[in-house]
């Protein structure tokens, strides 16, 4: 009996502890924002840099190095904006999960942020992504969510 009952508070143990990881991966996971920013539905990452305006009143400017942009070769990310501590991109798949694909962005200069990409090849040929820049400045986590196509 005793056996029983100490199999079954280390199962529980177990299940608290998987609860507890999960919780404290979560925010990485998916991330929370203060606000989401919606860019100009006119603008392609595929054709050019696309622009939005931030709430501060300064201009974000975010460009990808090559176009049409490749699967399964990297190509670089550049985001230019003042008063930004911390730029990642998320990669999601629109109508498919693609896993966790979320490069962190580096300051190569004041206000210039740089990093790569590779995004992953998808079986059905076309793929609807949605890029999402996390930007974190010294007021607020913001989201700007881009869409784009490829293949």
């Amino acid at each position: 009996m005793n056996r029983k009952i100490l199999i079954d508070l280390v199962g529980v143990l177990l299940i608290g502890l998987i609860v507890l990881v999960g919780y404290k991966l979560s925010p990485l996971l998916l991330p929370k924002a203060d606000l989401t920013l919606e860019p100009d539905p006119a603008c392609s990452l595929q054709e050019g840099p696309c622009s939005v305006s931030l709430p501060d009143g300064g201009t974000l400017r975010f460009s990808v190095g090559t176009r049409p942009i490749p699967m399964v070769k990297p190509f670089e990310l550049r985001v230019e904006a003042t008063g930004i501590r911390n730029v990642s991109v998320d990669f999601a798949g629109v109508d498919m999960d693609m896993g966790y694909n979320r490069p962190q962005l580096a300051e190569r200069s004041p206000g210039v942020f740089t990093g790569e990409a590779t995004l992953p090849v998808c079986v059905t040929g076309r793929m609807t992504w949605q890029a999402t820049l996390l930007l974190e400045t010294s007021s607020a986590r913001v989201a700007i969510p881009f869409r784009f196509v490829t293949g």
